[in-house]
């Protein structure tokens, strides 16, 4: 009885980060039909503000969960000197607003590069990060291991296959989210760098919510010229980008890896980027050529390797 229950919840898991994972796919059509109202900037503004609004109760929930858990015995509360919770709170706010500046720059070279290329090539491209991020480890002196590697070099064939002309010329457009991508694997470094010394996580999400949509703000308004209508105008875009896919997406995330393995976790998310391929097929009509297609499946193929377990974890799975 006690394996069914495990099973259940690992089900569960599994079914709440596959929902995130048509979500976040799922978004980038919404992204790019946002940027035929509003600018890139603003509609990074509104996103994000929303996802703060979406974030707010979950994190009052989440603390009320605590206080009651520690008044009934099941957690034990660390009584904490001034200074530990001074140092706490110094940690909590670097970490936002390090976090949120990266974040901002990974999401608005996204944004910007949906201007000019398809939702299901965004998504493929972006989903590199997963690829990028063993390779930018280098960096802080980690060593990838062996499947990172042919991660990495069947997740750049495919890239070139997807983004490289015969010419060897490679789209504007594509070259951003490119960069972007980039960001998205320096955000998980930092993300990950700031986790274990940063007491609250989802608290640090929220935070660095609101760090991306000040500075989008203020791009706003030195760049943009933003009207209430226009962003009306694009309402519904806005509202699936920030409520569904910052709010509850991030949400679905943090309650799906409770209960599942973090490899798996991170096959199941990877799935964002064929969803983004789909969803931009039958809700924009976006076609692909025999040759972008193949670039995908070798992306796709790299993102799946660069995630497979060790041996040694094979069992825990």
């Amino acid at each position: 009885m006690e394996c069914i229950i495990v099973d259940q919840k690992q089900l569960k898991g599994n079914l709440l980060l596959l929902t995130t994972a048509v979500i976040w796919g799922s978004a980038f059509v919404a992204q790019r039909v946002g940027m035929d109202f509003v600018g890139p900037l603003t509609f990074s503004f509104a996103r994000f503000v929303l996802a703060v609004l979406v974030l707010i109760p979950v994190v009052s929930f989440m603390d009320q969960s605590a206080k009651r858990q520690t008044l009934e015995g099941k957690a034990e509360k660390k009584e904490l000197t001034q200074e530990e919770q001074k140092q706490q709170k110094r940690t909590l706010v670097k970490a936002s607003i390090v976090c949120g500046c990266v974040l901002f720059a990974a999401n608005i070279f996204q944004q910007i590069g949906l201007v000019s290329t398809s939702a299901g090539k965004t998504g493929f491209i972006t989903a590199l990060y997963i690829v990028l991020v063993p390779l930018f480890s280098v960096v802080l002196k980690h060593r990838p291991k062996l499947k990172s590697w042919i991660g990495v070099v069947l997740g750049t064939i495919g890239l070139y296959f997807l983004c490289i002309t015969s010419a060897f010329t490679i789209a504007p457009g594509d070259l951003i989210v490119l960069i972007g991508a980039g960001f998205w694997a320096a955000h998980i470094l930092v993300i990950d760098h700031f986790l274990t010394r940063v007491a609250d996580p989802v608290r640090m999400s929220m935070y660095q919510f609101i760090v991306v949509a000040f500075i989008s703000f203020v791009g706003m308004l030195i760049f943009e010229e933003a009207s209430l209508s226009a962003i009306l105008s694009a309402a519904v875009p806005i509202f699936y980008a920030g409520a569904l896919s910052g709010g509850v997406g991030f949400t679905f995330q943090i309650l799906g890896q409770r209960h599942t393995n973090p490899t798996v976790a991170s096959l199941i998310l990877s799935l964002e980027a064929v969803f983004a391929a789909v969803f931009g097929f039958l809700l924009l009509q976006e076609m692909m050529t025999p040759r972008e297609i193949a670039g995908c499946l070798l992306m796709f193929i790299a993102i799946i390797v660069s995630q497979l377990p060790d041996r040694k974890k094979l069992e825990s799975i």
